[in-house]
């Protein structure tokens, strides 16, 4: 299958690499990352070691079978644009926050919605470390079957990574948004790790994030019951302990952040108020701006 991962940076290289153990993969980012890994291969490091060859590029290709798109949120628009020249069959959503399918879908026909929970960090150009292998979710992103889901989760695990095809992928796609509504601002603001939010005082902020959320997905037609949204996010800080969020780096590095496409969007479609996600929002954004 000819692969291409739209945003080569940490977590895009990772799966890319991964995927070219079996499959003709091309990565699409910037340089010098590019740069080093056509010259001399891509290597990862950590829980996964591998040294492999996918081509790489800052442009696309002219074709595509699958494009799995893992740039943030807020260029997700520019990234439909530009998978337009190599009109790839499916194109997967592996992004944070709630939004990025539906502009996809402007523009390409089978678009899927996906989770991953394997941990990335660029160690340096031509060079990404596996901070913890997790697993890929596929699915339609409304729920129910999907042949395309099905072709792409077949893909994937053919390249030995651990991937499921859900059917109900709404509901995972708003607890993964629970998980990161609580997660990412927090430790951002705190500048903590995520196992800092294991204990109270934090631990208390996070998890009246995660709930919150919950409530606005019911609020939305999802079955995501606060217990279940709490749950997840307490298993993600725990075996994610070590790590530092993106919003946290991103903060540190005076970059954007996906705040909007996270607590914004909680804020955003909520018929009640949703008074913990906005301060979040608000505090990073005045963090930031």
């Amino acid at each position: 299958m000819d692969v291409v991962v739209f945003g080569a940076g940490s977590l895009g290289s990772l799966v890319g690499g991964l995927c070219a153990r079996e499959h003709d993969v091309t990565l699409v980012g910037r340089d010098p990352h590019v740069a080093a890994v056509r010259e001399s291969g891509l290597t990862v490091t950590g829980a996964v070691e591998l040294a492999v060859e996918p081509d790489a590029r800052t442009t696309v290709p002219d074709h595509a079978d699958l494009a799995l798109v893992t740039v943030k949120s807020f260029d997700t628009q520019a990234a439909a644009r530009a998978l337009t020249d190599c009109d790839p069959e499916v194109v997967c959503s592996l992004q944070n926050g709630l939004g990025n399918e539906e502009r996809l879908a402007r523009t390409h026909d089978t678009v899927l919605a996906g989770t991953c929970t394997y941990g990335a960090r660029l160690d340096g150009p031509g060079r990404v470390a596996c901070t913890g292998v997790g697993e890929v979710v596929v699915g339609d992103p409304d729920g129910g079957p999907s042949t395309a889901a099905e072709r792409v989760g077949s893909a994937l695990r053919a390249a030995d990574i651990d991937a499921q095809v859900s059917t109900r992928m709404a509901r995972r796609r708003w607890e993964k948004l629970a998980v990161n509504a609580g997660v990412n601002p927090v430790t951002a603001l705190a500048g903590v790790s995520n196992g800092a939010l294991a204990d109270d005082p934090l631990h208390e902020i996070a998890t009246a994030a995660a709930r919150e959320t919950a409530r606005v997905a019911r609020e939305n037609d999802v079955d995501l019951s606060d217990g279940k949204a709490v749950a997840a996010l307490e298993s993600v800080v725990e075996t994610t302990a070590e790590n530092h969020s993106s919003m946290l780096q991103d903060v540190r590095a005076n970059n954007r952040t996906e705040v909007d496409a996270i607590n914004g969007a909680v804020v955003a479609r909520a018929d009640e108020p949703a008074p913990v996600n906005r301060t979040l929002a608000g505090l990073v954004r005045g963090r930031t701006d």
